[in-house]
């Protein structure tokens, strides 16, 4: 068997700091040491490799091509050991990191999650929320859950819950004393609520797309606020402040509670879904695989009922 390198750990650590932040002192804030002590490592480390690893300007440095590979590896290597000295220092509780949208967390996993400790009291979730590209070495996300067009890179994507849309509201924007709903044309006399997610994304059904299939010519699509995220927007409609338009999952238990309301048949599909995202090419953690196949057993239960709905 061949012998591990005796690399240089300290100086490793200071150059991929300083590749990461493109700056000594930057490094050197991270690391609580000076800029003076990150830069002593460096050289040390280009001593030991025996090549140069940046090219050092008056005020900034520039990663050479060497040090570019060089530092590629090590910010996952390093990713990876972060991840086991957390897991080592807590071996009692099997924590599992979880990464998903605002309105997905929000909507459809907290209100389920329950279940989930039911099944599995050993575990403790960390739930996070975001949309950027997880880096699954550096933050220790476990399990991603994205919603978009798939087409994912270098990792494992699996269709977690298609995302058909359709107009909600509030019961009581279908009371006596509200202007009627009883065909799309009617919402000229309602507020339309906008999400940011279907601006600008093909295949994603925004109020034009549904007003033209319907039919509906006679109301302005532009109308109304634009909320930062389908979250934001859907909560509005469950206050009572227009008519939103729900990605179906996402309204499924507020369909199901009577905060929300179906006041037209027609649905369109979306190009975008929920994706389970997860590293590839590692070792699979045992915590991950359990939630993920809950995950799949929830989403059908989700897809089981509004196929019926």
């Amino acid at each position: 068997m061949k012998s591990r390198h005796p690399a240089p750990l300290n100086a490793l650590r200071a150059f991929e700091a300083a590749a990461r932040c493109l700056s000594f002192q930057g490094a050197a804030a991270q690391l609580f040491v000076t800029p003076a002590a990150v830069s002593h490592q460096v050289k040390h480390l280009e001593a030991y490799l025996g090549c140069k690893l940046f090219h050092r300007g008056h005020r900034s440095v520039e990663l050479t091509p060497e040090g570019a590979t060089l530092a590629a590896s090590l910010g996952e290597v390093f990713g990876q050991l972060d991840l086991a000295l957390d897991r080592a220092m807590a071996p009692t509780v099997a924590d599992l990191r979880v990464s998903t949208v605002e309105s997905f967390a929000a909507k459809w996993l907290a209100p389920r999650l329950h279940r989930f400790h039911r099944d599995h009291p050993e575990l403790r979730l960390r739930i996070e929320t975001g949309n950027e590209r997880s880096d699954f070495a550096r933050d220790g996300t476990d399990v991603a859950i994205r919603y978009g067009a798939g087409g994912y890179t270098g990792v494992d994507a699996e269709r977690l819950l298609e995302a058909p849309v359709f107009p909600v509201c509030a019961p009581t924007l279908r009371d006596d004393l509200a202007p009627p709903l009883a065909k799309p044309d009617d919402l000229r006399h309602h507020t339309l609520l906008h999400d940011e997610s279907a601006l600008g994304r093909a295949g994603v059904p925004d109020w034009p797309a549904w007003l033209k299939a319907c039919g509906a010519t006679r109301v302005d699509a532009s109308r109304g606020p634009v909320f930062a995220s389908i979250y934001l927007a859907q909560e509005a409609a469950v206050a009572g402040h227009g008519v939103a338009l729900g990605v179906a999952p996402l309204v499924e238990e507020d369909l199901q509670r009577g905060r929300l309301i179906q006041p037209f048949e027609h649905v369109l599909p979306n190009a975008y879904a929920f994706w389970i995202v997860r590293r590839t090419g590692s070792e699979r953690h045992p915590s991950a695989d359990a939630f993920c196949a809950w995950l799949r057993k929830e989403a059908s239960d989700t897809a089981a009922r509004l196929g019926r709905e």
